[in-house]
């Protein structure tokens, strides 16, 4: 095994480690929670506990992402997965932000998982790269939310 940056390491980084690890803590934490209503409500709640933890660009940024999401498809249930504000019909995620700060990335992503019915054609975008949510931005995630649901 090399240094840091070798090309032959297979492993999961530190970060990655840490999302699984937060995953799982997620799933221990929904499995106690009491009745359905509760548990939704105390998952937007951690949702916007996560969003008030990200520094000032991602935060800004997730919390237009999360007002965006909510507004266009209130029957998704803010959730958080792997650690990302995310979005879900029927337990599913549909939706996810992540920070450019979770991954040391230098953007952030407005992802779409496989149950998002983005479907164009033989080949279509399911993530897009975030460095600023801007009117047209809003505009263009509330369109992507209203299809991914339909």
């Amino acid at each position: 095994m090399g240094g840091t940056g070798s090309s032959t390491h297979e492993g999961f980084t530190a970060e990655e480690r840490a999302a699984m690890k937060e995953h799982a803590q997620e799933l221990r934490t929904a499995a106690r929670r009491g009745s359905r209503a509760e548990k939704a409500a105390q998952a937007e709640q951690d949702v916007l506990a996560k969003i008030a933890e990200m520094g000032d660009a991602d935060r800004v940024m997730a919390e237009r992402v999360h007002a965006v999401v909510t507004a266009a498809a209130p029957d998704l249930a803010p959730k958080l997965w792997y650690g990302m504000p995310a979005y879900a019909r029927d337990g599913k995620v549909v939706c996810f932000f992540q920070s450019a700060a979770k991954f040391k990335s230098r953007y952030a992503t407005l992802g779409f998982n496989d149950a998002a019915r983005l479907d164009e054609g033989s080949m279509w975008a399911t993530a897009f790269a975030l460095t600023e949510v801007t009117p047209e931005v809003e505009a263009r995630i509330a369109a992507l939310v209203a299809q991914a649901v339909r």
